[in-house]
């Protein structure tokens, strides 16, 4: 714990902070801020996107869905507790800044990964930030390229794995109104089993899961915050008054929260939030890159609303309920700080609700991060090396389920970090592709109106 402390302190200092936020920044500046004057087209696209419109393995529906089923999990639930009771409700505000400069991240990676994807020895589309590097950047940076895939298939046993199994299997051991549950490795071996049963039938398999799974988990999720906000309407301007307030100045101990610096506030709330909507990890390009699509731009606009959708209106939703129904204060964290906020304003529901949208949340994520984890693993080994990686995927979300939760985010969070700088350089580099596609596009959207 001491030798993982100390490494996340390194790789999640203010160096790193600093170069996602200005990476975001920078994107968004270039790009004209076009991911948020856009939004409602992105909107648009998605809806029409259910339909083929170019070459490609999977929808642009399903790619934005299998996208989010990797993305909507833990971070959402979790993720955002942790960072209240860490950096205070200033956290949150800081969420909402990295969220909104990393629409244009995941626009730029999404475009880039349509731009030089490629099609493997099975005639599948392949791509993500291992192939941009390579086939933008060129023979020089093959390196970078091999160092973001192992990284990256790493990386998927914390964010996409360990983290996911743990965070599931803890909520089910307390699900009972006595405080006892479901022993943590029998979850640990029914998610095993489920997840193994989804991958045999690959990326196809994958995206009708998710297509079906995460609308529905997603929606009632935020119909149940929403109603809880109605509940705690009276508590809500004063939540947003701690939320702005505590993101500039330091907040003071109270009951059972320890007090937070800015820098903490800072720190978790852009760890956490990159942690919940992975822009600038890398990750989701590698899912937008199967789809049928005939425009890079096209398929960019529909993935910056993943950033959208998990930040800006589920982790907020989760934000405000932990706020203002001044749950943050009794020092609990993680799962059980959310469920103890939406059992406060709907007793006995919102603690299912929590659980069961835990439960999904982490299986979907679960199932997602392992396309991520074989795609990094077949460009590192090749596609024979593919089943092996399943099975060590598999094998591992028991082990995970009966880990310390402490340890299983602090090598989630590490690893993360390691992932997202060679993605976080190629986007730099490459950022000229990527301004020069979204002109060309806009101009021959201008035209046809003409």
């Amino acid at each position: 714990m001491e030798f993982l402390n100390t490494l996340n302190g390194i790789v999640w200092g203010w160096p790193m902070l600093a170069l996602i936020a200005l990476t975001g920044l920078f994107l968004t500046v270039g790009l004209k801020a076009y991911p948020i004057r856009h939004l409602k087209t992105g909107f648009v696209e998605l809806w029409q996107g259910r339909h083929k419109q170019g070459e490609g393995e999977i929808s642009g529906f399903n790619a934005l869905m299998t996208s989010l089923s990797a993305t909507i999990g833990t971070g959402n639930i979790a993720g955002v507790a942790t960072a209240v009771a860490m950096g205070g409700p200033g956290a949150i505000f800081w969420m909402w800044i990295i969220a909104l400069v990393g629409m244009a991240t995941k626009y730029s990676e999404a475009v880039l990964a349509v731009r030089f994807r490629e099609k493997n020895e099975k005639g599948h589309f392949v791509g993500g930030p291992m192939y941009y590097i390579r086939n933008g950047l060129g023979p020089k940076f093959k390196w970078l390229a091999v160092a973001f895939a192992f990284f990256g298939m790493l990386a998927g046993f914390g964010i996409g794995n360990g983290v996911q199994a743990n965070s599931v299997a803890d909520a089910m051991s307390h699900i009972s109104p006595d405080g006892t549950g479901i022993p943590e490795w029998v979850t640990g071996l029914v998610v095993a089993t489920l997840v193994g049963l989804v991958l045999i039938g690959g990326i196809r398999r994958i995206s009708d899961v998710a297509g079906k799974l995460v609308p529905f988990m997603a929606i009632t999720y935020v119909i149940a915050g929403i109603v809880l906000l109605g509940i705690y309407a009276n508590e809500i301007p004063a939540a947003l008054e701690l939320i702005v307030t505590h993101a500039f100045t330091p907040i003071s101990a109270a009951g059972g929260f320890a007090g937070a610096t800015v820098w903490a506030a800072i720190r978790f709330g852009v760890a956490r939030g990159v942690f919940s909507n992975e822009a600038g990890l890398g990750s989701a390009p590698i899912a937008h890159a199967t789809a049928t699509t005939d425009s890079p731009v096209r398929q960019g606009t529909i993935a910056m609303l993943g950033t959208f959708i998990d930040t800006i209106v589920i982790c907020t939703i989760t934000g405000l309920v932990i706020v203002a129904s001044g749950a943050w204060q009794t020092g609990a964290s993680g799962a059980s700080l959310t469920a103890s906020a939406f059992d406060a304003g709907l007793p006995v529901i919102g603690q299912y609700i929590v659980t069961l949208g835990l439960a999904v949340f982490a299986f979907t994520t679960i199932i997602g991060w392992s396309f991520y984890g074989e795609r990094c693993t077949e460009y590192l080994f090749g596609i024979k090396a593919v089943p092996v990686f399943r099975l060590i995927w598999v094998a591992a979300i028991p082990i995970g389920a009966t880990q310390e939760l402490n340890v299983a985010w602090l090598i989630a969070d590490t690893l993360n970090a390691m992932m997202a700088l060679p993605n976080l350089v190629a986007l730099i580099l490459l950022s000229p592709v990527v301004f020069g596609l979204t002109r060309e596009y806009l101009q021959k959207g201008s035209q046809k109106d003409l």
